[in-house]
């Protein structure tokens, strides 16, 4: 079964430490931890270490080279990511249509993402080291992103590829279901309590109540959501006993 641990991020000649940290950041966030460094100008830093934010553990592990040819040992295939198009006999490929080719490889197969200099991205030279040129589509009149951002981009269609599930306990409560009984309940209850405050006239209850269960038939309620509408209907029975 492939893994992200078999695709490794490369950032060549980085000057800015901050981008290291933040495109660490980037990489956890998504799954990915396993990041590589040609040559940075300044690392390690405490700048990459703020701006990682947590991603302390990415940094911790990152290998630094001296070249991109040292940085490459053992893959078997290269994907550089360029803002540029240049007429290279190069495939070139946006990042969703890259994680499909890659999804296709054996599951051993080492995988390189290399991403250049913040303001001069990959030389000729070092693209000559690259399989595969991956654009990101973008603004033409705008098209250049920072090397983080591209970093996200990237990871983010890796993560989508290989795991797109969302895990409940991050999103909110886990919902518990109710069923046909409950719905059951929840109707007599609403007939019951609009009778009562005078909004159902109970020798025509039909087509309000037929229009109730529509919208609370699609709604697909849980059990809490169940409950606070029972607990309306109460209350609004409560308070018409007190006015009477």
């Amino acid at each position: 079964m492939r893994t992200l641990d078999n695709i490794r991020f490369v950032l060549v000649g980085t000057t800015h430490p901050g981008n290291i940290g933040a495109a660490a950041r980037a990489m956890k966030t998504m799954g990915l931890s396993n990041l590589h460094l040609v040559a940075p100008l300044h690392y390690p830093s405490a700048e990459a270490t703020a701006r990682a934010s947590g991603a302390d553990d990415v940094l911790a592990k990152a290998v630094v080279h001296t070249s991109l040819d040292e940085a490459l040992v053992g893959c078997h295939q290269v994907y550089g990511m360029s803002a540029r198009l240049r007429h290279l006999p190069v495939p070139v490929v946006n990042p969703r249509e890259a994680v499909t080719s890659i999804q296709h490889y054996a599951d051993d197969a080492q995988v390189a993402i290399v991403f250049g200099r913040e303001h001069s991205g990959l030389s000729n030279d070092e693209l000559d080291r690259c399989q595969h040129l991956i654009n990101i589509p973008a603004n033409p009149d705008y098209s250049s992103l920072n090397l983080a951002a591209a970093v996200q981009v990237m990871a983010y269609e890796l993560k989508m590829s290989f795991d797109p599930t969302i895990e409940a306990g991050r999103v909110g409560e886990i919902r518990e279901a109710i069923d046909a009984s409950d719905l059951e309940h929840l109707y007599g209850h609403f007939e019951q309590a609009l009778t009562t405050i005078g909004f159902l006239d109970p020798q025509q209850p039909r087509n309000l109540m037929r229009r109730l269960r529509r919208l609370y038939n699609r709604a697909d309620l849980d059990r809490n959501e169940l409950q606070i509408l029972h607990g309306i209907l109460r209350a609004a029975e409560t308070q018409r006993g007190q006015e009477k």
